[in-house]
């Protein structure tokens, strides 16, 4: 029986399983090799090798109530897309609301996981761990959880860049950036146009003669600010989206969605258009790039062919002289150097993990990775509901299918991934994020069940079909249910005005005539939704009810 539990790391994906292993009744240990928890939301000035880093100016990209954890809440004051400072104080308030700071060993380092010599009668794993003062101390653990996330091996594939040597100013991977003061003045190239890509390229150009930003395939951008001038994933991250998107066929989604895109700024014309379809890759999210290129401060070009001295290439044969830094925005490559690599099933280009957490060729289940994902989501929920559910298979009460089941699994996700994505050996790990977290709520038994809800709570009904789906949707019902999350999904949109409420407004109480005008677009606008489903669905019924059907605990 699984009781003694090491967690590698204290990222929000760290805190969010010791706080499941204590639910559970499990003792957690967790090793932090750095001085403080956060993770990748702990800034540093200087970036230290074999950890993630990010810039001074990083704001997140996910609003408040997106990616705040299930039963606690982000306060309302909060601002809602923070500075990565605010992050780091509501991990704090996390960790000392629920008392995990006590289980969390600082400056240690896991420097290797292996498989007792008893493995496979007791499934325990000797962990060996280094402090800060170099000494070395071995464990025994009933189950092992890393939570190292993706984001701390720089790839920097100098040898894609013929000529990279000859460089004569300085080039830095985007992990080493850390503001924009050392581009006053220069002639900067930004490689790749991801969301750190565009996020330095709009940061740089503020202060720089003049921004390239050079790409392969381009790449859709969306804005943060959404219609009313609502975040855009509380606009738009809700169960009948969702809905939707399972019954529409996916070129007319990526029809409607290129189409309004392009209608704010038309993605041709501003050289950004890139070679898939919108919802085969992660958008790059990004209100300001748009902006900058069209007042020249950013200019598009595409993929660098050489570099000649100070001079850059690109494939188009055009070129730009005397450029002073280079920056590549090329992403990150992902390891696990202290787990064995026995332990880890290869499928593809990825690591093949079982529904994205448990190697699927381990003779027991006592290994779990946490947080090796990727969305269009906060990693927050994403990686507590994976700690929910690993805790409860450590525990017993939740079953896995036999390896060779979940091996079957796994390829078919690798196929399914590398069909619907654009896939690297870089971005193996990309899922739709409504889908991906019902699913693993339905493997612990907390999916919120729509018709349950119709006949029992209508008014909590409406908020979760029509509302964004927050992460309290999973403290309803089941195992962990949270009393406050009832009050927590009525109480968000409050939250998120709270945070804009800086200057006291006169408000108008709305006309009658006003009130039936609104009332009567409403209902034409959703009458004609439902009637185009039901005209090219005529099976929408049957589809959408068994999207809803209750699950069983």
């Amino acid at each position: 029986m699984v009781q003694n539990v090491a967690i590698i790391g204290a990222g929000p994906c760290g805190l969010a399983c010791i706080k499941a292993c204590l639910d559970e009744g499990l003792v957690p240990t967790c090793f932090e090799s750095s001085d403080d928890l956060g993770g990748l939301w702990k800034f540093k000035e200087v970036s230290e090798p074999d950890r993630a880093s990010i810039y001074r100016s990083l704001t997140i990209n996910i609003s408040k109530e997106m990616m705040c954890y299930s039963d606690f809440p982000i306060p309302a004051d909060y601002p809602n897309y923070m500075h990565h400072s605010k992050i780091l104080k509501y991990f704090r308030m996390y960790a000392e609301h629920f008392k995990l700071l006590k289980h969390i060993h600082y400056q240690t380092m896991v420097k290797s996981v292996r498989q007792r010599p008893d493995f496979s009668r007791s499934g325990q794993w000797d962990v060996v761990t280094e402090n800060k003062d170099g000494q070395m101390e071995r464990h025994v653990f009933d189950a092992v959880i890393s939570c190292t996330g993706h984001y701390t091996y720089p790839n920097l594939p100098l040898k894609d860049f013929p000529g990279i040597e000859t460089f004569e100013g300085k080039y830095f991977h985007s992990w080493d950036y850390k503001g924009a003061e050392e581009m006053h003045g220069k002639r900067v190239v930004v490689i790749g146009i991801g969301n750190s890509g565009g996020d330095i390229a709009v940061e740089s150009s503020r202060v720089a003669e003049q921004v390239y930003m050079s790409t392969r395939r381009g790449a859709w951008v969306i804005r943060q600010v959404s219609d009313n001038g609502l975040p855009v994933d509380v606009k738009y991250n809700t169960r009948f989206v969702h809905i939707l998107f399972q019954l529409l066929p996916i070129n007319v989604l990526n029809w409607i969605g290129e189409n309004k895109l392009n209608a704010m700024y038309d993605h041709t014309m501003y050289a950004l258009k890139p070679t898939h379809r919108l919802f085969s890759q992660i958008p790059v999210i990004n209100d300001d790039l748009p902006l900058k290129i069209l007042s020249g401060a950013v200019i598009i070009k595409p993929n660098v062919k050489e570099i000649r001295g100070s001079t850059v290439v690109f494939t188009d044969g055009s070129f730009v002289e005397k450029v002073d830094t280079i920056v590549f925005a090329t992403g990150y490559n992902y390891d696990f150097p202290c787990l064995p690599s026995d332990a880890l099933y290869k499928s593809g280009h990825r690591v093949g993990l079982y529904k994205h957490v448990f190697p699927p060729n381990l003779e027991h289940t006592t290994l779990a990775i946490v947080g090796f994902i990727h969305a269009l989501g906060a990693i927050m929920p994403q990686g507590e509901m994976q700690s929910r559910w690993v805790t409860r298979v450590f525990k017993g009460k939740c079953k896995l299918p036999s390896n060779q089941a979940m091996i079957k699994a796994v390829e078919k996700d690798t196929r399914d991934i590398e069909k619907n994505y654009i896939v690297s050996k870089l971005t193996p790990l990309q899922v739709d994020f409504v889908s991906y977290m019902d699913d693993i709520a339905g493997e612990v038994g907390v999916r919120p069940s729509l018709l349950w809800l119709l006949f029992t709570d209508y008014p909590l009904f409406k908020r979760v079909l029509w509302g964004p789906v927050t992460a309290y949707q999973y403290r309803l019902m089941g195992p962990g249910k949270w009393d406050g999350a009832r009050r927590a999904i009525f109480t968000q949109f409050d939250r998120v005005y709270q945070a804009l409420k800086t200057r006291k407004m006169e408000e108008k109480e709305p006309s009658t005539a006003g009130r039936l005008l609104k009332t009567s677009l409403f209902l034409m606008t959703g009458g004609a939704a439902a009637y185009y489903v039901h005209l090219h669905h005529p099976t929408a019924m049957e589809t959408l009810l068994s999207k809803i059907r209750p699950q069983t605990v």
